[in-house]
């Protein structure tokens, strides 16, 4: 089986190559925008530009079976761009489906697209979690635009025959994570008092190895084609929750204080970080019941050893 994979030198992307290249069966083809530090053995990569460019004669010479499509424009918390949705439709919407259509007319038979819980919305109510067949309600431009480039895909896959698969994940962490979740270990491991202990919200997160194991598994599984996937590890935490065991994988102690959680809302309101208290005090919680039931698929590791792989790869890195 020929795989094409985007996105290859991204977080996602990149765990996903390493996965693809240690199978035999598989041989994998990257399209690059610059060359990467540690390519697997065996890999095949070819230069590319924007997305949006044409890539037809490109994916033409490669024939690929299947498609992962890691590539995006990421959510960027604080964006600088003039048009942040006009910015976002260019790559993830623009750029996504011209890749589509040359695939389709290169000969592939299936797309995979990884898209974002953010196609559903932004936050959940305690105990009434997202499925992956509810109504989208995409709140920002990065959520808006995902949304846009799965309805593209799964009207070219009606019109082609190109198969589309859609996974959609929450919050992903793992070795080598950045933003918020790597922050959240830096005041960990150095011990801040951080007012986060008396949160009771409930959030999905889903480790690394859990996202690339269901991605391999949507390639060819007969059941995937079509279907819009939801992922998590299956367990929900509070930010507490998360803090404390963070900490333990740590091996530091959790030096958290007990404000409530309104006290915190309020002043980030003052301070014009309302967006940032909605994701340590708010909930989002998704059920992967369908992608479970529908893939025979289980999260095939379990959160406490996600945080202590993510933990060890931090302090590894910094203290080289």
């Amino acid at each position: 089986m020929k795989v094409i994979l985007t996105g290859a030198s991204g977080f996602v992307g990149g765990a996903v190559l390493k996965a693809l290249s240690r199978n035999a069966n598989v041989e994998t083809v990257v399209p690059l925008r610059s060359p990467l530090r540690q390519m697997p053995a065996g890999v095949v990569s070819y230069p590319i530009g924007d997305l949006t460019d044409d890539q037809s004669a490109q994916l033409l010479a490669h024939r690929p079976d299947v498609v992962v499509h890691c590539a995006s424009r990421v959510h960027i918390m604080s964006d600088t761009a003039s048009d942040p949705l006009a910015e976002f439709r260019r790559i993830n919407v623009d750029g996504t489906l011209a890749f589509a259509r040359a695939a389709s007319a290169a000969g592939a038979r299936r797309f995979v697209f990884i898209s974002s819980i953010k196609v559903n919305g932004e936050q959940t109510q305690p105990g009434q979690a997202y499925s992956a067949d509810d109504m989208p309600h995409p709140v920002d431009p990065y959520g808006i635009s995902k949304h846009e480039a799965e309805q593209g895909l799964l009207a070219l896959g009606a019109q082609t025959g190109m198969e589309i698969v859609i996974i959609r994940p929450v919050l992903v962490y793992g070795p080598g994570v950045k933003a918020n979740f790597l922050s959240m270990m830096r005041w960990l491991d150095r011990g801040v008092p951080l007012p986060f202990g008396a949160i009771h919200n409930r959030r999905s997160l889903v480790a690394l190895d859990n996202v690339v194991d269901l991605v391999l598994t949507c390639i060819d599984h007969p059941a995937a084609a079509n279907q819009v996937f939801l992922v998590s590890d299956g367990e929900d935490l509070s930010t507490t929750e998360l803090l404390a065991r963070m900490a333990r994988a740590l091996g530091k102690p959790a030096r958290l204080l007990p404000v409530p959680a309104w006290l915190l809302s309020s002043g980030a309101k003052v301070l014009g970080k309302g967006s940032l208290s909605q994701r340590l005090c708010g909930s989002l919680q998704v059920d992967i019941d369908k992608t479970c039931k529908l893939l025979d698929w289980r999260p095939p590791v379990r959160v406490d050893a996600a945080l202590l792989a993510a933990a060890r790869y931090y302090q590894e890195k910094n203290n080289q």
